[in-house]
């Protein structure tokens, strides 16, 4: 293809990107979405879906600048979908931990909390510098930094790639697999105000940094004091990572001791290695683990975690085959099956883990056509993935959650190998067919993995989790009842328990337990006996509000097919003399619920 050509091809798919996002702006959001995927006009997608088919062509068969162009087009069309909920102007998206993190974020502007309080402050930092110098609501400032933190993922990916292999095709293909945001897995890692997932997409900077530092040759200049630039890079990076989420600077920590481990192998057992030639990151280990030691040991909340994680491990009936065993007979209940979750979720993480671990196994036989560096770069991340991976182990008997996000960790990694493995893959296809035969395989199997990728990148229907679309009318609902309820009334919610939503719209700092809350997800509110009719008797006292919102409804009645909740007990409210509807908008509805009529 002509330059001109593909100039003009590229050209096509930016301006596709940006009619994409200029008609999500023109069509907002007005009410709840169960699906950030059902909210935008056909027409978007068709013109992401372009913008991704030019990208992918491009990065595959192109190299220097119009390759550089093609990778941008990718991570700018991604970006643009991840951005969807700030683009049509969601009023917030989250309601568990989300809520608790806007209510700290709103603690730290309205001075009641400062930031390094915080076990995890880089998020709300962000979100506190846009709201005193740009303005932005706290919820839109949140929102807006969950896509500053995501920007690095797509950027550094390829440039770590780069360092490692210095490969156009390779470099190519790692984006293209960061465009499949592998390290979200819907499980424990999410899109939204999360900041233990919102900082894996930190670590391929860090990753980078390191891979710049065991490159660098002791020829070149040093800063004051003899630190290497790239070595300030490091900490720089793993500074951030560690004010975003300390459990994955932990993971850096081990992944950069793993790396020391292997360099003391190799200066013990060789004599000429290309390793030998690296410089040592026994310094990094060290400094990357006092700063997390001194950040972590003194949190209340690192250490209830850690006892959290040791009772797990000591407890019978503690870990993820319960919680697999439970989820898999809901699924089973309302029509689905944990095979087909699986395929939804996992089916392209599978699939490239597979190449990965296909590809270290021909690396550690000699199979491939490696240069020394990039095998001794290899090793290095691939054999971290043991002391990463035993992590795992741990966490998946202890607590089940941990063990996901470990995953998501692994997941940046492999996203990284990927791109190397599926190279050496391309090029022996290459040798059995034609390079343009190769690439258009590459191309189609990828394209693939891509879309179902994105697919999932947010919670929706598809994979029986509605959307967390927060609306106005749901938190201005759930204000005036925090507002005006009677005190000593509990509120109990049909979804998340109400304390979660008091989080969000009056800040945690002063008491964050100012109300008495439950829901049936936390076992204080009996479904079952709701469902009977028996409103009274769902809750353990003999009063309460019962708040039910657009999300429940969809979730319970839609998502669920009743499976909880029965939508006849919902309609019965509203006959029932000892319930009385008190508050009521398109959104949200709030009852106060009595034993006596």
């Amino acid at each position: 293809m002509r330059r001109s050509t593909l100039n003009v091809t590229v050209a096509v798919g930016f301006l596709a990107v940006a009619m994409g996002i200029l008609v999500s702006r023109a069509n907002p959001a007005t009410a709840y979405e169960s699906s950030v995927y059902a909210g935008p006009p056909t027409i978007v997608w068709a013109g992401f879906a372009l913008a991704l088919a030019i990208a992918v062509g491009t990065t595959l068969s192109c190299r220097g600048r119009q390759q550089g162009f093609g990778i941008a087009l990718g991570a700018t069309t991604v970006t643009a979908i991840v951005s969807l909920p700030v683009i049509r102007n969601y009023y917030f998206a989250g309601m568990g931990d989300a809520l608790t993190h806007l209510g700290w974020t709103r603690d730290i502007i309205n001075g009641g909390t400062a930031p390094h309080e915080l076990f995890y402050p880089g998020l709300h930092a962000i979100a506190t510098v846009l709201y005193f110098v740009g303005g932005v609501p706290i919820e839109r400032g949140l929102q807006i930094g969950i896509v500053v933190l995501f920007v690095p993922f797509v950027v550094f990916v390829p440039l770590a790639v780069r360092g490692m292999a210095g490969n156009g095709l390779a470099v190519g293909l790692a984006a293209i697999v960061s465009w499949m945001v592998l390290p979200v897995n819907n499980i424990a890692t999410f899109m939204g105000v999360h900041t233990n997932s919102n900082a894996l997409f930190l670590v391929p900077a860090v990753v980078f940094a390191v891979v710049a530092y065991l490159r660098r040759r002791s020829t070149l200049e040093r800063l004051p004091l003899g630190l290497s630039p790239f070595s300030a890079l490091v900490y720089l990076t793993a500074l951030a990572l560690l004010l975003v989420h300390p459990q994955q600077m932990f993971n850096i920590v081990v992944l950069v001791g793993a790396i020391s481990g292997v360099q003391y192998l190799a200066r013990r057992r060789f004599d000429d290695h290309p390793m030998l030639e690296h410089p040592t990151t026994y310094a990094h280990t060290i400094t990357l683990g006092g700063m997390f030691g001194l950040w972590a040991l003194g949190n209340e909340r690192f250490r209830s975690a850690a006892t959290g994680l040791v009772s797990g491990l000591l407890m019978q009936d503690i870990g993820a085959g319960t919680e697999v065993d439970q989820r898999g007979g809901s699924l089973t209940e309302i029509g689905g099956s944990l095979a087909e979750l699986f395929v939804k979720l996992f089916l392209d993480a599978a699939i490239i883990g597979l190449i990965v671990g296909l590809f270290v196994l021909a690396v550690w036989l000699g199979r491939t056509r490696l240069d020394g560096e990039t095998k001794s770069l290899v090793n290095y991340v691939a054999l971290a993935l043991v002391p990463l991976g035993g992590l795992f182990a741990v966490y998946f008997v202890g607590t089940p959650t941990m063990a996901f996000r470990q995953v998501g960790f692994i997941y940046v990694l492999l996203t990284i190998l990927a791109g190397i493995a599926l190279a050496q893959f391309v090029g022996g296809l290459s040798g059995a067919i034609t390079r343009p035969g190769a690439n258009a395989v590459t191309a189609l199997v990828l394209g693939a993995c891509l879309v179902l990728g994105l697919m999932t990148v947010f919670a929706s229907p598809l994979i029986y989790n509605p959307g967390q679309h927060v609306t106005p009318e749901m938190a201005s609902g759930y204000e005036s009842g925090l507002d005006h309820g009677a005190e000593d009334v509990p509120y109990a919610g049909m979804g998340y328990d109400p304390y979660r939503y008091d989080h969000g719209i009056n800040g945690i700092s002063g008491g964050g337990d100012r109300i008495g809350g439950a829901s049936a997800a936390t076992g204080s509110v009996n479904a079952t006996v709701f469902s009977q009719g028996n409103y009274s008797g769902a809750y353990p006292t003999d009063e309460y509000y019962f708040t039910v919102t657009e999300w429940d409804r969809t979730k319970e009645i839609a998502v669920y097919d009743e499976l909880n909740y029965r939508n006849a007990a919902l309609e019965g409210l509203d006959t029932e003399p000892g319930a009385n509807k008190v508050i009521s908008n398109d959104e949200f509805e709030m009852y106060a619920v009595s034993s006596e009529p």
